[in-house]
């Protein structure tokens, strides 16, 4: 079931001395605050709506007031904070794409019969994601390359991916 929550950020700190916070941006796109007035934060899997005004964007930041945050000792109590949208309001993606928190859980199946079991993490470190699967190979890397992955069916639960390409570019635990 796809979740109804999507994170877009993480305050990191207090921003002056007037209840500015300094966000992190958890999206490919930190234009898409632009015009955001409210989000969601998340505690004991209870989401409550937070009331936010966007003041400026920066190279890697977001900067933004929170509505009864007015002084730093206020803000600093939102350090580490995590930022939610509802589905409804996500931005639009292309067909090729999908939300991270989305691929959580799908099952890897090899064109070739190869069950990889299921995808545990998804990391970030430069140029493309890589999909962590756990299951019966052990722990698998595979990078996310439009000639490994065939299709992602999120209603299934599944990826499917090209078995000799695969082969030639992912990971395999050695235990």
């Amino acid at each position: 079931m796809l979740s109804q929550y999507l994170m877009i950020g993480e305050i990191t700190k207090p921003q002056g001395v007037r209840g500015e916070v300094k966000v992190r941006p958890c999206t490919c796109d930190p234009e898409r605050f632009k015009g955001l007035e409210n989000v969601y934060t998340e505690k004991d899997g209870v989401y409550a709506p937070l009331k936010i005004t966007v003041n400026r964007l920066g190279a890697d930041a977001v900067f933004m007031n929170v509505e009864g945050v007015t002084d730093r000792d206020m803000a600093e109590k939102l350090r580490g904070t995590l930022l939610y949208i509802d589905r409804a309001h996500a931005v639009e993606l292309d067909g090729d794409t999908n939300f991270i928190t989305d691929l959580y859980g799908l099952r890897g199946v090899v064109d070739d019969g190869r069950d990889l079991g299921k995808i545990t993490d998804v990391m970030q470190p430069g140029g493309n994601d890589v999909y962590v699967f756990k299951g019966p190979l052990g722990e698998v890397l595979v990078p996310a390359l439009k000639s490994v992955v065939l299709a992602v069916d999120l209603q299934a639960g599944e990826m499917r991916l090209n078995g000799k390409r695969l082969d030639e570019v992912a990971v395999f635990d050695e235990d």
